[in-house]
């Protein structure tokens, strides 16, 4: 039997959100999900669709939006947002099983329906629209939605049929595919096929999907290494992934990342404060986890307005561990090695990388065992205050300086009000 699969996504999610709260029309109300405490430069996380007709870009900035034009600012409440988000995936829930639904993001997911179509004795279109109609009746958000024969085409009917039909739902197999999409542009309109892939085609001559297919293969498996597979693939319309062996993967290296864009653009010295809040932070995951690493990266973003680009770079330890000191002591090592003084910071990232079960803790002729169990002790103590208190009952005093982050993003839900 063909699969067949629904990718659904909630329209302009956040700013929907926002309005079936004030009982508002989204397609009538011009509303903007944006911090304006952030600044005139603040990202705007959605615009409704009346804005969006009127040529305003989503996720612009606040100095974009035209002068004349008169719109009502929602303060970003990720808790709501993630309420809603869990609301809607209980009402799919109430026509298929959780093992059949992959959730995306926290406004869009993928659905199998093979089996159900002949249950409810529906086509996919029905069915599509019997999910969307139940999720307007409820929350009175509007849904679109991609029908397609994988996980890809379901994924691209959506992004880039559905905006397109009265109905806002497109449908995709292979024939349709390529008799219809080989020769759309631009290329980054496709799922995965970001600028840098695109700018690589491009220096092939290839500037459509039809244009992968006529190039030969061994020439992109140089160019792109295993990455070719799936650029091929998704040339001809092929995705062999399904939500069957998505839910049965499990990744052979995990990692545990963590990165924040600063408030505000930040001197060398008040930018190596915010390091080591989040390295203590990510060392806190580690032992709650009962993980170790040996692999840990920092990246610094410059800011803007100093030129941008980044700084940084990875290192690989001796040891395999979770100990904060240790752990500290190596990305400090990293800043001072790697971090231009006298540059202004504004995006900080740091990973543990190579995170494995405590069981493989590894030390050195260096270590000394007795402090690191007593650091661990501490640092378990501080977990469980956390979770039984909240994150800010138990602070340090570099949490509470002027340029420290944590008090306040503890307070936040992805980097934003909850």
């Amino acid at each position: 039997m063909k699969k067949v699969y629904l990718c659904i996504d909630l329209k302009t999610f956040f700013a929907s959100v926002e309005c079936s709260e004030r009982h508002l029309d989204p397609f009538k109300t011009n509303l903007v999900v944006a911090d304006p405490t952030r600044g005139n430069g603040a990202l705007c996380l959605a615009i409704t669709p009346q804005m969006k007709s009127m040529g305003i870009h989503n996720r612009c900035r606040i100095f974009e939006i035209p002068k004349g034009v008169e719109y009502i600012t929602a303060m970003p409440r990720m808790h709501l947002y993630m309420e809603y988000s869990a609301r809607i995936y209980r009402i799919y829930c109430r026509y298929v099983s959780p093992d059949d639904i992959h959730v995306y993001s926290i406004d869009e997911c993928f659905i199998d329906i093979t089996s159900y179509m002949h249950l409810y004795h529906k086509s996919a279109k029905e069915f599509a629209k019997m999910l969307m109609q139940a999720v307007f009746a409820d929350t009175h958000i509007t849904a679109t939605c991609g029908i397609g024969t994988n996980l890809y085409l379901a994924k691209v009917a959506l992004d880039i049929i559905s905006k397109h039909t009265k109905e806002n739902i497109g449908i995709l197999d292979e024939e349709r595919y390529q008799k219809y999409l080989w020769h759309h542009l631009p290329i980054t309109d496709f799922w995965h096929m970001g600028s840098g892939t695109a700018n690589h085609l491009l220096k092939l001559g290839v500037v459509d999907m039809h244009g992968i297919t006529q190039i030969p293969e061994e020439i992109l498996y140089k160019e792109f290494g295993i990455n070719a597979e799936y650029i091929i693939d998704h040339a001809w319309g092929r995705e062999p992934a399904t939500i069957a062996s998505i839910k049965k993967y499990r990744p052979k290296n995990e990692s545990i990342n963590n990165s924040q864009v600063l408030f505000s653009d930040y001197e060398y010295e008040d930018a190596i404060l915010v390091v080591k809040e989040m390295v203590e932070l990510n060392v806190l995951r580690l032992v709650e986890s009962r993980l170790v690493t040996n692999h840990i990266s920092l990246y610094i973003g410059y800011s803007r307005t100093d030129g941008g680009g980044w700084a940084g770079g990875s290192r690989k330890l001796t040891v395999r561990t979770n100990s904060l000191s240790v752990l500290m002591d190596t990305f400090i090592s990293i800043y001072h090695l790697k971090v231009q003084k006298g540059r202004l910071i504004r995006q900080i990232s740091i990973s543990f990388g190579d995170v494995l079960d405590e069981a493989y803790e590894s030390y050195d002729l260096f270590s000394d065992i007795e402090a690191l169990e007593e650091e661990k002790k501490l640092q378990k103590a501080i977990v469980s205050i956390r979770h039984k208190y909240g994150k800010n009952a138990i602070l340090k005093l570099m949490n509470k300086q002027e340029k420290a982050t944590t008090e306040k993003r503890n307070t936040l839900i992805g980097g934003h009000n909850a």
